[in-house]
């Protein structure tokens, strides 16, 4: 794992220079603390950095920026986990290798395949190739968005990097917030691609690639692969099982076979991280190095889960306890994140990955199960909705009832019910986004100034997952939740969050679950297969999981992957919260109605509604102004 980036000039007027690439990948200096490196081309328009954490290929032959065919030059992010077998491919077609190292294979197939070579990437990548002969740069993101890539473009020069950091270091770039981009974030907790939170820095969708013509100056954008919900096949529930256990294993192994160096796993004790546990120890000769983190709250500790596995597969297993002081680090871990960013769990998965790091420099990940399997309640409650509908006349005379009683006994419950009672007259695509999200349209009416309505105008944050919706190709509906998930939340929030977390300790992750061929097998699945009924979640899954997994964790009730905010934002962190955004500081900004966010404070103290997560969106965003724009 690495960090990459580049500058490129259009027109005589300017040139790149050593300073100027190191200046970017000094920034990122996390994210390969083992070497690196700069190329500046002969004309000096074209300058590429890299930052390398050494996974495969250890010695000198493996550094970057890499030369092939004293044509190509390439940064490269990520890991390709069948680049032994392409290469053997390739030898046979005349090409020869100088290294072990899967870096180079990635350029044999880019002069071979053109923009086609990515057909044959199997991993998580993001890297930029630069073509002396034709004047060239492409840049490509992996099909999932594992491997991050940012830019920025004007007339004079385009800038890339695996963090906007690096951009930040330019003097081309006149940093500015983006408005609307934390318009949609207060609804969804994540910035969506392709925005950033800066003002013209832009994020490369999942499964898209960038050809940059310095001759013509134009940039192309395009994507190449989507996955295809709409061919099920018809096969039967065993037969399921097999082709599941199948595949994931073989994810597994490919993802512990492409490393020079230790692996170990993350283990939270759900399904998802003990099947890979699971399927490691039945692969790997040695013990399993697995890590859990704990917290004093027992709604949030699932470290005896944890346990239950690690004594089952006999693995060599880690705990740290997560208390509230350990949030002194929030300030430095919102500038990794670098955009507004509000999943709690990022502080978590960073300890995580702090201790993991520790021990091993590869760790593998249960990410991705309840995208494959239908594993979040919304996709119930999307299930239930969609037979409700039967009764909308029903609807008319419970939802003023439910509105009413939610007034009288204020509760996260209630709140839940009568949420989803006002969403019945909606459209099902809107619908779900009031199941996601953080701040509705209601709740940012009374949140915002007046003056931050006219920066955002008449901006829908609905709108763009109904985007996605619609782009699903398939006409079932829960389906369509999926795709929906998978090239939204999946990508800017979940990808993100172990990205950053992991990069900022020098860790790698890999996610057996996001394996391209993996998914392309689940997403045909019939999706009663998935959701049985309401409730019964990941069915199939657990299912090939039976006997293998003890059942006293294959059906437990699901906990999310998160922090106890609730109670530490009404005792240990309450003042500390008001102090920040009651500050003169953060209402100087303008964009916030200081009454509500009083109100809210208050009603989270003195009620039994959970308003913790709006809060915390609240806070990292004005730490995040304070680290960037102070």
């Amino acid at each position: 794992m690495c960090g990459i980036a580049g500058k490129i000039y259009f027109g005589k007027k300017n040139t790149v220079n050593i300073d100027q690439i190191e200046q970017m990948t000094e920034s990122i200096k996390h994210r390969g603390p083992d070497d690196d490196g700069a190329y500046i081309s002969s004309d000096k328009k074209v300058g590429l950095g890299h930052r390398r954490l050494s996974i495969i290929d250890l010695s000198p032959l493996g550094h970057q920026p890499m030369n092939y065919l004293k044509r190509y030059w390439i940064v490269f992010n990520g890991e390709i986990y069948n680049y032994q077998e392409e290469k053997a491919k390739m030898i046979k077609d005349g090409y020869k290798f100088s290294s072990q190292s899967d870096t180079e294979v990635i350029m044999a197939l880019y002069d071979k395949y053109g923009f086609k070579c990515l057909d044959h990437l199997r991993g998580m990548f993001s890297f930029a190739i630069y073509d002396e002969k034709e004047k060239i740069v492409f840049c490509a993101r992996d099909r999932v968005g594992k491997k991050p890539f940012k830019y920025y473009i004007d007339e004079n020069v385009f800038m890339f990097a695996s963090e906007l950091k690096a951009i930040l270091t330019q003097k081309e770039y006149k940093k500015e917030p983006d408005y609307l981009a934390i318009h949609h974030y207060l609804t969804l907790q994540y910035v969506p691609s392709p925005l950033t939170g800066f003002k013209d820095i832009y994020k490369l969708e999942p499964a898209h690639y960038l050809l940059l013509n310095l001759k013509s100056k134009k940039l192309i954008k395009k994507r190449y692969w989507k996955l295809d919900y709409s061919k099920k096949l018809d096969l039967s529930e065993n037969e399921w099982k097999k082709n599941i256990i199948t595949k994931l294993e073989e994810s597994v192994k490919i993802r512990m076979l492409a490393s020079d160096v230790p692996v170990g796993a993350f283990l939270s004790g759900g399904i998802d991280s003990s099947a890979i546990v699971g399927l490691m120890s039945n692969i790997s000769s040695k013990k399993v190095k697995t890590f859990t983190i704990s917290f004093k709250e027992k709604k949030f500790d699932e470290s005896k889960y944890a346990r239950i596995i690690a004594e089952k597969f006999k693995t060599d297993h880690t705990e740290f306890i997560v208390k509230p002081e350990t949030i002194e680090i929030l300030p430095w871990l919102v500038k990794q994140y670098e955009e507004p960013y509000a999943d709690s769990s990022g502080l978590a998965t960073y300890y995580l990955s702090k201790m993991t790091k520790e021990h091993v420099t590869v760790a593998l990940n249960g990410d991705g199960g309840d995208e494959n399997f239908a594993g979040y309640g919304r996709y119930s409650v999307q299930k239930f909705a969609l037979w409700y509908d039967n009764f909308k006349a029903l609807n008319k005379l419970v939802a003023p009832l439910i509105d009413s009683t939610s007034k009288t006994f204020k509760s996260t419950f209630s709140d839940r019910v009568n949420r989803f009672a006002r969403s019945m007259n909606q459209d099902y695509r809107e619908r779900y986004v009031n199941y996601i999200c953080y701040f509705d349209n209601d709740a940012k009416n009374k949140l915002y100034t007046d003056e931050f309505k006219e920066k955002v105008g008449k901006e829908n944050t609905n709108d763009l997952i109904v985007e996605k919706f619609n782009d699903a190709g398939t006409k079932d509906r829960l389906d369509q939740s999926l795709y929906a998930d998978f090239n939204s939340y999946l990508p800017d929030d979940l990808m993100v969050k172990v990205d950053i977390a992991s990069m900022a300790a020098s860790l790698e992750g890999r996610s057996p679950f996001l394996d391209q061929e993996f998914l392309e097998m689940t997403a045909k699945i019939p999706f009663e297969l998935k959701l049985k009924g309401i409730n019964n979640k990941k069915y199939i899954l657990k299912e090939a999981l039976r006997g293998f997994l003890p059942d006293e964790v294959m059906f437990r009730p699901k906990m999310g992957f998160g922090i106890p905010i609730e109670s530490w934002f009404k005792n240990d962190l309450a003042s500390f919260t008001e102090g920040v955004l009651l500050s003169d500081k953060a209402m100087s900004r303008g964009l916030f109605n200081e009454e509500y966010v009083k109100w809210m404070l208050k009603e989270h103290q003195q009620t039994r509604t959970n308003y913790s997560s709006k809060i915390w969106a609240l806070l990292t965003l004005e730490l995040w102004f304070r680290e960037y724009f102070s």
